[in-house]
């Protein structure tokens, strides 16, 4: 049987837990499936790297932006950077930028105004934003509607752990949902029933490797070859085969990341 086919839509290829091994670590991922993975920047200082090993490797492609818990620390981004970034051939995305009160409120004003340099590099690019939301759902689903409302954007709520409020606002504007690791988890059923609710054609898979690795992985760290638990897991979500959502995430991923197909 063929093994199916899978995209890793989210990780963090730069970081140093991949420093010593960072080509086996995409050689696994390529025999467990998963034939293009898109490595996140979070902070433009971060970016030389993160362009290196896209451009070291034909399955990998890259998003570039200004992570919400390093808008504080870092200069603000202007949309002039990042439409200009845009014209690299494998530079995908827009991102990931959001809104972490979790961790960082007292932020929150610069995270939006970021958040809002971020949605207008979208539109100008036709770029998908990549958004991180934490314990921010109200404010997300306002600015997310005001700006659409201002002009169309393309956008995919990355790791999504929020409530099933912001899911619907996001779907109702015509973004996608991405399950992360967490919705493998024991106790998710809860966001495992957002996620069935949703229309499997907005729904992409992701490891944000190093981080939430599936079952049976859990506690250690992530990478991309575990996509295929947290895929095995969705499709047992939508009541379809492996294969069947395996082509449907990455027909999914197409959709959205157009620069990436291949």
């Amino acid at each position: 049987m063929t093994q199916p086919q899978l995209v890793d839509s989210h990780c963090h290829l730069d970081f140093p837990d991949f420093d010593k091994e960072r080509d086996e670590v995409i050689a696994r991922a390529h025999a467990a499936g998963v034939t293009r993975m898109v490595t996140i920047c979070t902070k433009l200082s971060a970016l030389p790297k993160v362009q290196a090993i896209a451009d070291a490797h034909p399955s990998v492609f890259f998003a570039a932006g200004t992570h919400p818990m390093s808008v504080a620390n870092e200069p603000m981004v202007t949309v002039e950077e990042l439409v200009a970034l845009a014209d690299h051939p494998k530079m995908v995305g827009i991102g990931e930028t959001g809104l972490d009160y979790h961790y960082t409120a007292e932020s929150a004003d610069a995270q939006q105004a970021s958040l809002r340099i971020h949605i207008e590099s979208a539109r100008q690019t036709g770029l998908p934003l990549i958004i991180h939301a934490r314990d921010a759902d109200d404010d997300m689903a306002r600015i997310l509607t005001e700006e659409h409302a201002k002009g169309a954007y393309s956008c995919v709520m990355h790791c999504f752990s929020s409530s099933a409020v912001l899911a619907q606002a996001a779907l109702g504007l015509g973004f996608y949902l991405s399950m992360s690791g967490i919705a493998a988890f024991p106790r998710s059923k809860d966001l495992r029933d957002i996620f069935a609710a949703a229309p499997v054609d907005r729904i992409l898979v992701e490891t944000d490797a190093p981080y939430l690795a599936p079952p049976p992985h859990r506690g250690r760290r992530n990478e991309p070859a575990y996509t295929a638990h947290t895929a095995r897991v969705g499709a047992e979500v939508f009541g379809m085969s492996e294969a069947e959502f395996a082509v449907q995430t990455s027909a999914n991923f197409d959709r959205l990341f157009t620069k990436a197909v291949g």
